[in-house]
Formats: C-alpha cells, sequence, structure tokens
C-alpha cells in the first residue's frame, strides 16, 4: 500500500454531485451491522475485509465514492482500488458521521 492519501471528496460536494444528477456508485466499506445501523441512501455494502474478492462488483467506467464511519477504512479502500485499476475512486471524508452531521440529521450516530 502507499502513503499517499487517495482522493477524497467532501460531503458537501458529494450532495451536490447527487443533486446535479451525476452517475455515482456509492460504496460503504463498512461492517454489515454499521451499514444497517445508518447508510447513504443508494449506497451498497462491500465490507473492507470483502474488498478484494469482490472488487469484479464494482464498476471500472464511472465515479465511485467509499464510504466508511468517519474515512479511516474508505481511504485505504480507495488507495487499494485506484492501485488496482479503479481510476475514479474517490474517499468521502468524514464517512457517514459527517454526511449525518452536515447532510442528514435525521440519520442516526454512533
Amino acid at each position: 500500500m502507499t502513503d499517499t492519501v487517495p482522493p477524497q471528496i467532501d460531503v458537501d460536494a458529494l450532495q451536490s454531485l447527487r443533486q446535479s444528477g451525476a452517475d455515482v456508485a456509492l460504496v460503504d466499506v463498512r461492517e454489515p451491522w454499521e451499514f444497517e445501523f445508518c447508510k447513504i441512501e443508494g449506497s451498497v455494502n462491500v465490507p473492507l475485509g470483502s474488498l478484494t474478492s469482490r472488487s469484479a462488483e464494482l464498476p471500472r467506467d464511472r465515479q465511485m465514492v467509499l464510504v466508511c464511519h468517519h474515512g479511516g477504512r474508505s481511504a485505504q479502500a480507495t488507495a487499494w482500488l485506484r492501485h488496482n485499476g479503479f481510476a475514479k475512486a474517490t474517499n468521502l471524508m468524514g464517512g457517514v458521521d459527517a454526511w449525518a452531521r452536515r447532510i442528514d440529521p435525521t440519520m442516526k450516530v454512533y
């Protein structure tokens, strides 16, 4: 794994993209229990531990935003995906916690 910071997007920019109708895939790399507790609408759950075995399910041809609780695991996932040919993978800074606090205050936080 490389020490460079993978490309990132903040929650406000992601919300703007979604509102504009951009085709953005949201991939949540948290554990299933976390995903069930709270999630960004439209996201799919691919836990970090199964990312390598499930990477064929992920889109290579459109922007993909990786999500976790605070942005650490999704940064790891983004770095791995970019290293493996997913040129449009981007990390969501602050994760679902930032999303709940800035964009969707009705979302549960933990």
